[in-house]
C-alpha cells in the first residue's frame, strides 16, 4: 500500500533517481507509454503483453516510487530516467546538405560510414551509393538505379501529362482501327 509518509515522498532529485533506477525495464517501458497518454490496453498491444501484466507492472512501480497515481509516476520516470538517444538511420540515398552543416553532422556521418564499412559489407550487402542521373526523364516507377520515388513536383506533373496524352493517343488509335475495320467489313 502506498503511504503518505512525508519522508517516503521526499521529492529530492537524488532520491527520485535512486527509485527510478530500482525499476525494471518492463516497468520503465510501461510508465514511458503512460507518459504518452496510452491506456493499459494500448500499452499491452504495444509491448505484446496482457493488460493485466501492464497493470501489475505499474502497481509495482507506484510502490517503488512511492506515489499514488500512474500519471505522476510516469512524469517522474520521464524526468529522471537516464538520457538515451536512439541512433537514427539515414538512407544512403539522401545527400548531406553542406549548407546546413553543424557539429552533430560529423558524428552522424561517422556513424553512416561505419555502418557501410562494417556490418553491411560483412553481411554481403552492396551499400555503394549509385550516382543519380539527374535526368528529367526519370521513369515514374521504381528501377534498380532509382528504388525510391525521389521525383520533384515538376517531374511528377510532367509524367502525369505524358501518361494522359499517351492514353488519349492510344484511345484515338483504337477508335481509328475500329472505324477502318468497320469500313472493310461493310
Amino acid at each position: 500500500m502506498v503511504s503518505d509518509d512525508p519522508s517516503r515522498l521526499d521529492p529530492t532529485s537524488a532520491v527520485l533517481e535512486e527509485r527510478v533506477a530500482r525499476l525494471s525495464q518492463g516497468q520503465l517501458d510501461c510508465l514511458l507509454l503512460v507518459d504518452q497518454h496510452l491506456s493499459s490496453k494500448e500499452i499491452a498491444g504495444e509491448l505484446g503483453i496482457s493488460s493485466h501484466t501492464v497493470d501489475q507492472r505499474i502497481r509495482q512501480a507506484l510502490q517503488i516510487l512511492g506515489v499514488a497515481r500512474r500519471a505522476q509516476a510516469a512524469r517522474i520516470v520521464a524526468r529522471h530516467r537516464p538520457a538515451y538517444q536512439r541512433l537514427i538511420h539515414q538512407s544512403p540515398h539522401i545527400e548531406a546538405n553542406p549548407a546546413r552543416a553543424h557539429p552533430g553532422d560529423a558524428i552522424s556521418n561517422q556513424i553512416r560510414h561505419a555502418d557501410r564499412a562494417g556490418g553491411a559489407l560483412e553481411a554481403g550487402f552492396n551499400t555503394e551509393q549509385r550516382p543519380t542521373t539527374g535526368s528529367f526523364l526519370q521513369p515514374p516507377f521504381a528501377t534498380r538505379s532509382n528504388p525510391r520515388n525521389e521525383m520533384s513536383v515538376g517531374q511528377r506533373l510532367f509524367w502525369i501529362a505524358m501518361i494522359a496524352i499517351g492514353a488519349l493517343f492510344s484511345a484515338g488509335m483504337y477508335l481509328a482501327g475500329l472505324e477502318s475495320l468497320g469500313r472493310l467489313l461493310s
